[in-house]
């Protein structure tokens, strides 16, 4: 294995995320939602940002970009090719099924419109490893912001459908806030209670709740258990389309 993953907090409640080939020297930022930390990151590792890896266009992910590039000019920025216009310094535009090479890393493009129309995230297979900005969270997913509940339902079956042993990074530090909401919906489940326990043991010690894995979050996260019997039975709607139940989970969410 020649992949390292540094994971590490931005703003008040982003993730920074670096991922490096040692075999080549090559290191991508996911995001840059604050240039600083990315910044000393790269560093404390001694590592040369080569890549910018960019899910969607919200300014807590992008707006760090211009300085880091200021440091390490030859870093190539790509992002969603719906959304490039407005992000700064796009270099390259991808979309569903393209690759992009880290050195000798790949990661295979997926579109995942819903908290953004452009939305993308980075699946680098053969590392098993998901890095899913702000489509899928630990225990939730993204607010619901440009397309129809349908449309996310649709993006989250993608992901529910990767390797159960894929790693899953995200955007933001959300476990806790959004376990105790998945409590409401799937009361029953036992093993959500667990994990909920440890996501608030990690806390209290200073530590991260991420990653994750699709396993876990298929077995603990209500936003990708809108076909299981007791959650649907837990909200009043059993037998119905998933897609209407998981509208019903994201709206409860919203006011939660």
């Amino acid at each position: 294995m020649t992949v390292h993953v540094y994971q590490f907090a931005c703003l008040q409640d982003n993730f920074g995320v670096l991922v490096h080939d040692s075999g080549t020297g090559a290191t991508a930022a996911i995001d840059v939602p604050e240039a600083a930390p990315v910044l000393k990151a790269l560093a404390e590792k001694g590592w040369a940002l080569t890549d910018i890896l960019v899910t969607h266009r919200h300014a807590d992910h992008v707006q760090g970009i211009p300085e880091v590039k200021q440091h390490f000019p030859k870093a190539r920025v790509v992002a969603p090719k719906g959304e490039a216009d407005r992000i700064p310094l796009v270099d390259i535009t991808v979309g569903e099924g393209d690759l992009v090479r880290i050195g000798g890393l790949t990661a295979r493009v997926i579109e995942t419109p819903g908290h953004t129309i452009g939305h993308i995230v980075y699946w680098f297979e053969d590392d098993n490893l998901l890095f899913a900005g702000d489509t899928l969270f630990s225990l939730g997913c993204g607010r619901v912001m440009e397309a129809p509940m349908a449309v996310m339902w649709n993006s989250l079956e993608k992901l529910a459908d990767l390797p159960e042993e894929t790693q899953v990074y995200c955007g933001h530090e959300y476990t806790l806030a959004n376990g105790k909401f998945a409590l409401t919906v799937d009361p029953g489940n036992d093993m959500l209670k667990e994990h909920l326990a440890f996501a608030a043991a990690q806390r209290a010690a200073g530590k991260f709740t991420l990653p994750s894995t699709i396993g876990l979050e298929l077995a603990i996260n209500p936003f990708l258990r809108a076909e299981n019997e007791d959650v649907q039975a837990a909200l009043g709607m059993s037998g119905r389309d998933p897609a209407d139940v998981f509208a019903e989970i994201r709206e409860r969410k919203n006011k939660f």
